[in-house]
């Protein structure tokens, strides 16, 4: 399975990860605040449609490599943020309002598919503003997709800063030939 996400539409991504299941098990790791925070962020989601999904954002919690100065705010402090589920349907579905940067908000939906014994995990990051949003959330998401993974097979953490130079040059690469989002 390519861990690189893909272009679906102007404006939105999608990735897929094959996991060790159970879809039970998956959609803990998504929805639970302590466990969502060892490979994303903690914070409690408030499991309906209209509920709020809170997420801080505290990387020193999820990597011991040290941060480029430009993350060291979020890699020590963290930061907060706060989105509206748009879709809840345990233990399959969860969407929400995703806002940050200044941006106008954005939609993530994560989608568990049971696959025999593992589970296909898709997300899907909509209604990014342009190709450096775009660029960005792509290379977070292929990072933290990495750390999930890492977390529920049991394998060692993989680097998380020492990565992000190059998935951020590759993704901009690959999506150096797209038009900005909402103009073709």
């Amino acid at each position: 399975m390519n861990e690189y996400g893909v272009v679906l539409e102007s404006g939105a991504v999608r990735f897929e990860r094959l996991l060790p299941g159970s879809v039970e098990r998956v959609w803990s790791y998504l929805t639970q605040s302590e466990k969502r925070g060892q490979w994303l962020a903690s914070g409690a989601f408030d499991l309906r449609v209209g509920g709020q999904a809170e997420m801080l954002f505290k990387h020193s919690e999820i990597t011991d490599e040290t941060p480029p100065d430009a993350y060291r705010e979020v890699h020590e402090n963290g930061v907060r943020s706060t989105g509206t589920v748009t879709r809840c349907e345990p233990p399959r579905v969860i969407a929400f309002t995703w806002g940050g940067g200044g941006e106008p908000e954005s939609e993530v939906e994560f989608e568990l598919v049971p696959k025999g014994e593992k589970v296909l995990l898709v997300l899907t990051h909509r209604k990014l503003a342009n190709k450096a949003e775009m660029t960005s959330v792509s290379g977070g998401w292929h990072l933290h997709l990495g750390l999930l993974e890492d977390l529920l097979t049991g394998s060692p953490r993989r680097g998380f800063w020492s990565r992000l130079k190059v998935l951020d040059a590759e993704y901009a690469a690959r999506y150096a030939d797209l038009s900005e989002p909402g103009k073709g």
